[in-house]
């Protein structure tokens, strides 16, 4: 696959975009890629113009220096700009979903939807407790998903895995919620083991009119986890929106 690039600030963000309609922005989380989203893209893609990004350090943009929540997210609304995105929906899972947040922040005037899933936003604590978190949420998850995990971890690199775990662990987003103005919806995989299903509660609780789903079974890759269900939750959500006015 030949990704488009965008490049703003000495950062480059690369992307793909597949299917009509109105965008949906897939934002992956920490060493994730395109992929994670494979189950999730056709479904979506039917009735929107879904764009899938791979941020820097990761993908095929693992050459790349990873940048920070921040930083991701000041490069994806320069993006939003560059390509004049309107009534947009950001749909970011853990990492993602915590850089979604800021871009709704920087951006309320282009984005209409947030859809978090198991975000990191209010994640805090030691780098080395959440590394050992990190074998227990792969078990929990889908066990055929693991080869993928492991494959983008090695991709990524231990340098911007490192930069961008500790970057996400220092940064929190508690001041950000009470003003976000984006319909949002708030998904969680209820064996979460690596985003703990009561911070996923608490986000929910702190973001005016948010809603909140979890899937039981699911671990913190909940959209690869029970995809069918996300897709639902995350497409209905979407319908029901068309019928609220900007």
């Amino acid at each position: 696959m030949r990704f488009l690039e965008f490049r703003a600030r000495g950062a480059t963000l690369r992307y793909d975009v597949t299917g009509q309609g109105a965008p949906v922005v897939l934002i992956h989380g920490l060493s994730g890629s395109r992929h994670w989203w494979r189950h999730n893209l056709p479904a979506l893609s039917a009735a929107h113009r879904v764009y899938v990004l791979e941020l820097a350090g990761y993908g095929q943009a693992r050459r790349h220096r990873a940048l920070g929540v921040r930083a991701s997210a000041a490069l994806i609304a320069a993006w939003l700009d560059h390509l004049d995105l309107r009534q947009v929906t950001l749909i970011g899972h853990s990492m993602g979903g915590h850089i979604a947040l800021h871009v709704a922040a920087e951006r309320p005037e282009r984005v209409r939807h947030l859809v978090l899933a198991c975000a990191s936003g209010l994640l805090q604590g030691r780098l080395s407790r959440m590394a050992l978190r990190l074998p227990r949420a792969a078990l929990t998850g889908r066990l055929t998903f693991v080869p993928r995990i492991l494959a983008d971890a090695i991709r990524s690199g231990p340098r911007n895995l490192w930069r961008s775990s500790s970057d996400l662990l220092k940064d929190s987003v508690q001041d950000l919620l009470p003003n976000l103005t984006a319909r949002t919806l708030v998904i969680w995989g209820a064996r979460d083991a690596l985003v703990p299903v009561a911070l996923g509660r608490l986000l929910a609780a702190a973001i005016p009119g948010a809603r909140y789903a979890e899937i039981p079974q699911a671990g913190h890759v909940v959209m690869v986890d029970a995809p069918e269900r996300f897709n639902t939750l995350v497409l209905d959500f979407l319908r029901e929106g068309e019928q609220v006015p900007a």
